[in-house]
């Protein structure tokens, strides 16, 4: 930032933020995704008929062995710019590079049509956000095909072929069918991964161990859960409804609020009457710990035994949070409601509006920003892999022009607190589907990414008012 700095204290001091009336705004580094909505016509006209006339369409990447492919329906309104995202999300791309689309379209004209807009101004080509696929395309000529290139270094060559129409529910993405995961980010284009899919696979090949720690750092994949054949079908379609609600918004349901809620709403259901006992240290006795564990779905997350707060991270942050967010008190050894989560309790619409600003508002403006970092990464489905995330972190904080007070770049150990911060807020609601494996991306459930983006919305309206 021109002309300031932005002073960031430890988790400790974060009420005594400088210079918070200036807000800055997110940059976009690697791993720093815009988050797209669709305009008003769009949503319109998707909303306004059960289905809508759709695209139905086999993907390969040249020059890949075994091949990698998917299938893809999609509507025919997509702008190129939309496409390109749902491309994104079905091979597992990361959105980090210019891409284009090049075909000939059924007027007989060449086209050629690069994006994002703001990596074009030396190239001449039409810009991807005023091309609609219809353009391009047309389901009546059983040739009709076109070239989307993705990273001009790597040059990853994504051969479309229609074949043919088809109909989908109005605001609706999906993948069909596929083979293979996605190729590994910069990478080398395709002779570039093969190399390294197969040095990967010998464990006697001199260069074995570099490969396997430069994926390692890039993926957070371990060398033994790499595995190029694989194809997720399940969470390909979930990156193309994570889209889709952003580009045509749903209202949440009751039901997806309440399982978004349900932490918090279970400790104040039982904070009704009497309240719940404490231990003399102020802590959930142990039954009362082992009923969350069981009754929330936490007990992947037990170190030791599972009867004390201390061994149950979330049951003690969720307990630690709600008093923070006055929700709760602490009276005569027991843990009652306040006025305000009496409130809450008895009207859920509320409690989400409360959590919407407990959670996207938060005094400290370092903590708004990272809040607003995750919320972007797990609505878009592109995010660093864990053992990068605290380096994204401090990249972000440093681009918006934080500084200790003595005027010193941020320490680690301030860029952790923050992160920790961050995750145990989030990790208050049910926001995620159940994670399969170990090194599997958790990804957002409808009522999650709903909450999330109306986190964003919040935020984005709250720094324009600035």
């Amino acid at each position: 930032m021109a002309g300031q700095a932005l002073i960031v204290q430890p988790a400790e001091g974060m009420t005594t933020m400088a210079n918070a009336a200036n807000t800055p705004t997110i940059p976009q580094p690697d791993f720093m995704v815009r988050v797209y909505a669709a305009g008003p016509g769009k949503m319109a006209s998707m909303q306004s008929a059960a289905t809508v006339p759709s695209f139905d369409l086999r993907i390969s990447i040249e020059d890949t062995e075994p091949l990698i492919w998917r299938r893809l329906k999609v509507p025919v309104s997509l702008t190129v710019a939309e496409f390109h995202l749902a491309i994104q999300a079905a091979f597992g791309w990361e959105n980090r590079h210019l891409y284009g689309v090049r075909c000939e379209d059924p007027a007989g004209k060449a086209r050629v049509i690069i994006g994002p807009g703001d990596g074009m101004e030396d190239l001449d080509a039409e810009p991807a956000s005023g091309v609609v696929l219809s353009d391009l395309l047309d389901a009546e000529a059983p040739t009709s095909a076109l070239e989307y290139d993705y990273d001009f270094g790597d040059d990853w060559t994504h051969q479309v072929q229609l074949l043919g129409s088809a109909e989908l529910p109005a605001g609706e993405l999906v993948c069909v069918d596929g083979a293979n995961r996605g190729p590994v980010e910069d990478s080398g284009g395709p002779h570039g991964y093969r190399r390294l899919v197969e040095i990967l696979g010998d464990r006697t090949h001199p260069e074995h161990q570099d490969a396997a720690h430069w994926t390692y750092t890039v993926t957070g994949e371990l060398r033994a859960s790499f595995d190029p054949t694989s194809f997720d079908l399940a969470a390909a379609n979930r990156k193309l409804r994570l889209l889709s609600l952003q580009w045509w918004p749903q209202p949440v349901t009751d039901d997806e609020r309440d399982a978004v809620l349900r932490p918090v709403r279970w400790l104040l259901e039982h904070a009704t009457g009497d309240g719940i006992e404490l231990t003399k240290d102020s802590y959930l006795k142990p039954a009362m710990v082992r009923r969350a564990l069981e009754e929330l779905g936490w007990s992947d997350a037990v170190m030791g035994k599972g009867n004390r707060e201390a061994n149950v991270l979330p049951v003690r942050e969720l307990r630690e949070h709600l008093l923070a967010w006055k929700l709760l008190r602490k009276l005569k050894g027991r843990l009652v409601l306040t006025p305000r989560g009496r409130r809450c309790r008895e009207r859920p619409a509320d409690l989400w509006d409360y959590m919407l600003d407990a959670v996207g508002r938060p005094e400290h403006e370092a903590v708004r920003l990272v809040t607003r970092l995750y919320a972007e990464w797990h609505v878009s489905g592109i995010a660093p892999p864990w053992n990068r995330r605290t380096e994204a972190i401090k990249g972000a904080l440093e681009s918006a022009g934080f500084v200790t007070r003595s005027g010193h770049p941020i320490p680690d150990d301030w860029v952790t607190d923050i992160n920790r911060t961050v995750i145990w807020k989030l990790g208050c609601l049910h926001l995620m589907e159940p994670k399969k494996g170990y090194f599997d991306q958790v990804m957002l459930t409808d009522g999650g990414a709903k909450f999330l983006l109306e986190v964003l919305e919040a935020d984005r309206e709250f720094s324009g008012a600035k």
